[in-house]
């Protein structure tokens, strides 16, 4: 955090009752420190926090200096989405399953109040840009945090796409679709679909393929530079879904144009966070003997 902190953005996971009790002693920590607090105007709502402050989504990230986001990876996904633009780091405090973002235990307030007194390790993440191209035209543009998918539609049938990596053709696969996800992504869906693990600060981009009919078509690993695009060429039942949080359906011939952009997101850990160790924790492998 290179600025001073004064202004807190707080964001709860929709729907989630038992987080009230955990933003409340939050807004107590952080107003001992006479930090101003900004709660996201719907987990204000949600939360029956009728006192707050509260701002919206699309608006929260120009008035705040840091967020702390209560839930699991998927709420710190959609924030850190919404707040790229504005280069507001992120602690992320878990209140869901895995937690491979959200890392800071909801029963331990006092590691809050060690980050704000200086004591935390900053990451630095890459997000995804990607667009659908229609007949030469761009119809639309989204960001990614974890991946892309290209995948089929509401029959249970295989869909037909080309690969392209930096207008090279890689490809023609017949397939239930392919992620295209970032390190951060890669112990998300695309790990589920047999794709590598990658440590979060490499440069690189991770292509999945999801069932694919050619058993040969394996996952590759290109560098984060690349532009990949998927065509599809033949009609079809096809969507892309964007962080598996919102989607927009394909026709034939769209292409979908993936690739890294300028706009990364910081997040803030726990002083003496180790990777491995999560990594341990979370899939359950094995310790020392």
């Amino acid at each position: 955090m290179k600025t001073p902190i004064k202004r807190v953005g707080l964001f709860g996971k929709y729907g989630d009752r038992g987080g009230r009790e955990v933003l409340q002693r939050l807004c107590a920590l952080l107003e001992a420190r006479d930090l101003e607090i900004i709660v996201e105007a719907e987990t204000a709502t949600a939360l029956e926090l009728t006192h707050a402050t509260s701002c919206p989504l699309d608006r929260i990230g120009a008035d705040i200096d840091l967020a702390i986001v209560l839930g699991g990876d998927g709420t710190l996904l959609n924030v850190a989405r919404a707040l790229a633009v504005h280069h507001i780091p992120l602690i992320g405090i878990n209140a869901g399953r895995l937690g491979f973002l959200a890392d800071v235990s909801s029963d331990n307030m006092g590691m809050i109040g060690e980050i704000l007194d200086g004591h935390y390790q900053t990451e630095e993440r890459f997000l995804l840009s990607a667009s659908i191209v229609r007949d030469g035209t761009i119809v639309l543009t989204r960001m990614a945090f974890n991946d892309v998918v290209v995948n089929k539609g509401d029959l249970a049938r295989l869909i037909e796409f080309e690969t392209y990596i930096d207008g090279q053709f890689v490809s023609g696969s017949r397939a239930d679709g392919v992620i295209v996800a970032t390190p951060t992504g890669s112990t998300a869906y695309a790990m589920s679909a047999g794709g590598p693990i990658l440590h979060p600060t490499l440069a690189a981009i991770v292509l999945v393929p999801i069932c694919p009919h050619t058993l040969s078509n394996r996952p590759i690993v290109v560098h984060s530079d690349s532009q990949v695009e998927v065509v599809l060429v033949s009609d079809q039942s096809a969507h892309v879904t964007f962080d598996g949080q919102s989607n927009f359906g394909l026709r034939n011939t769209d292409r979908v144009c993936v690739r890294r952009s300028p706009v990364p997101v910081t997040l803030i850990h726990p002083l003496g966070r180790n990777h491995y160790e999560v990594l341990r924790q979370k899939l359950n492998w094995g310790r020392r003997v």
